[in-house]
């Protein structure tokens, strides 16, 4: 399993929300590609971006910011948060971009998700946040009638590199991960399934790692900023 460390972008700065509300966000860092540089330096193999305001804006809105990152490190990085249109996702993939990730348009207009899975091979991941089981878009601010289950089968032929699957209710909540609901899906499709919401511990990576499930890795934030996970540690145990 891989660890992503999670980066979420907020007016430039590197921040952690709680549960999805952008008006309960902490700062840790001014500068995302310090921030950045210092996961790569501890061994980290890819990199998990999340512009938030662009999310709510429909639009990137942090894109400096995610430059500086991708100007400062060498290893892969995923970015999600107002992609929405062709143009934007070629923009992207073309400054160096590893991995889009396609959230909202992956329920409004999942043709979009399977032009550029066509268009751009192992490029393009679906982003899917639940509450309840249920899809939410727009920055989490929506909530929709879609199962998550249902909405990534709907993908199966589509050529989608990952599904990153989170639960809002344990993101930045320091809770755990959903792990039952994590391993039903990675056992319901074929498209790689990564975990994001809640991990806070080491006891958590243990257990996503033998949820009974392929999963192609975690992503962590702010239990590592607060040091409730340590970075070396928590490397080795998903490599074992």
């Amino acid at each position: 399993m891989i660890l992503y460390p999670a980066i979420d972008l907020k007016d430039g700065n590197c921040v952690r929300l709680y549960k999805g509300e952008m008006d309960q966000a902490t700062v840790f860092s001014d500068n995302p590609a310090a921030q950045a540089l210092s996961f790569q330096d501890a061994g980290c193999e890819w990199l998990h971006l999340v512009d938030l305001n662009g999310a709510f804006a429909g639009e990137p809105v942090n894109g400096a910011a995610v430059e500086a990152i991708l100007a400062a490190t060498s290893v892969p990085a995923q970015l999600g948060g107002g992609i929405r249109d062709m143009v934007t996702i070629e923009g992207w993939l073309s400054k160096g971009l590893a991995r889009v990730i396609l959230g909202t348009v992956a329920v409004e207009n999942p043709d979009l998700v399977r032009q550029a899975a066509r268009a751009f091979p192992g490029q393009v991941a679906v982003g899917i946040d639940a509450r309840n089981g249920r899809v939410a878009t727009k920055g989490w601010a929506t909530e929709t009638d879609v199962m998550v289950t249902d909405l990534a089968k709907s993908f199966e032929d589509a050529g989608v590199a990952a599904i990153i699957y989170t639960d809002i209710e344990r993101d930045g909540a320091m809770q755990g991960p959903n792990v039952n609901a994590t391993a039903a899906l990675a056992n319901a499709v074929s498209i790689p399934v990564i975990a994001s919401g809640g991990v806070s511990s080491i006891n958590d990576l243990t257990a996503l790692r033998d949820c009974g499930a392929p999963l192609n890795g975690a992503i962590s934030g702010r239990a590592l900023y607060d040091g409730a996970i340590d970075l070396g540690e928590a490397l080795a145990v998903l490599k074992g």
